[in-house]
């Protein structure tokens, strides 16, 4: 671990997991339970989670680069490789794919709130959808912390 490319994959699962534990797992909640205004917590949680994905998106391309460029082809033998790859990929569905669908059924709901219109069940869906994504991305999250440190 002596390399600065070896320095700076290590930074990149600190930095990649450790935002999507803190807010998906402190912060956003945080929000929800102090705040009155729901609509402006899910405003703010949804500016976060749109940071977490950026982050998963740059952290993650730079680990599967890293990690072909040290270990070549062997690198798709390892568990950790298809970790942050499912991550990766489960982070841009999650941000170009989930995430417009739950702002369009927002905005189809004005002027109410989405969870007072008729679009609620749908919403309820998608948002469940996005969970189940944030979480399999937060235990695969796991493999990256967990993976043995080379020299």
């Amino acid at each position: 671990m002596n390399r600065l490319s070896d320095k700076l994959a290590f930074i990149a699962i600190t930095l990649w997991v450790g935002t999507l534990w803190a807010i998906g797992y402190l912060a956003a909640p945080v929000l929800f339970s102090a705040l009155a205004d729901k609509s402006m917590a899910g405003m703010l949680a949804g500016k976060m989670f749109t940071l977490v994905a950026y982050i998963g998106m740059v952290c993650g391309f730079y680990l599967l680069i890293h990690r072909l460029a040290v270990l070549g082809s062997s690198a798709l033998k390892q568990g950790f490789f298809w970790a942050a790859l499912v991550m990766l990929l489960l982070a841009i569905a999650g941000h170009f794919g989930i995430q417009p669908i739950l702002e369009g059924l927002k905005s189809q709901a004005l002027p109410k709130e989405v969870m007072e219109s008729m679009f609620r069940d749908r919403f309820a869906r998608w948002h469940g959808i996005s969970s189940i994504v944030y979480l399999i991305q937060s235990l695969l999250g796991l493999v990256l912390v967990l993976a043995p440190r080379r020299g």
